[in-house]
């Protein structure tokens, strides 16, 4: 067993490594994601709602009477469900911003994954890299205080006590949750291109 043991204390470095190469990939392939129009629609509920990133969009505070007759926020009328195309929605998300932001925000992802993953040569840009990974999933894990889609909502029905609310995570809380590693792991590369860069000055 302390063979086992040696072994993984000795590959830290290569497992770090590895680390670099996951985020890269989560990072190149949802930042490439947002070229297209479904991821795009599918930030919507987080952009609009969130204090920081609500004024990248122009219809952020309008609201709108739905069918039930209740006030609720514009974007939740135009929801294209994944694998759908309506184009009344395309067109509204057209006029929103939904698109050009979309577009601006892969290429911040992107870049960002690139940093990281370069960050196997060039300890300097490990350590942007991962301050950028923390900084973003920070933003990300803010979600679940400012969109209300994180938590379950309470639809009724006959169970005597259905699970809605906190704690009760939808899909899209399950979905940002999970960004609590993702500023983990930033944190770690991070500190470990920062002991790479400090080596390099004492020798």
């Amino acid at each position: 067993m302390d063979k086992i043991f040696q072994l993984f204390a000795n590959s830290q470095k290569q497992f770090i490594n590895i680390l670099r190469i996951s985020i890269f990939i989560v990072m190149a392939w949802i930042g490439g994601l947002k070229a297209f129009p479904y991821e795009a629609d599918g930030i919507v509920a987080f952009v609009s709602n969130s204090p920081a990133m609500s004024f990248f969009y122009n219809n952020s505070s309008k609201t709108v009477v739905n069918e039930e007759g209740k006030t609720v926020a514009e974007y939740t009328q135009y929801k294209n469900p994944e694998g759908k195309t309506v184009l009344k929605n395309i067109e509204w998300h057209k006029s929103n911003g939904t698109y050009v932001f979309s577009y601006g925000l892969g290429i911040v992802i992107f870049g960002i994954g690139i940093l990281v993953l370069l960050g196997i040569w060039f300890p300097k840009m490990g350590f942007f890299g991962g301050v950028l990974t923390f900084g973003m999933s920070l933003v990300t894990l803010s979600f679940l205080m400012t969109t209300p889609e994180t938590f379950v909502p309470n639809l009724g029905g006959d169970f005597p006590t259905p699970h809605f609310g906190f704690p009760y995570l939808s899909a899209a809380g399950r979905l940002v949750i999970k960004d609590i590693i993702m500023l983990a792991g930033g944190l770690i590369i991070a500190s470990e291109s920062a002991q790479r860069v400090l080596k390099t000055k004492d020798e």
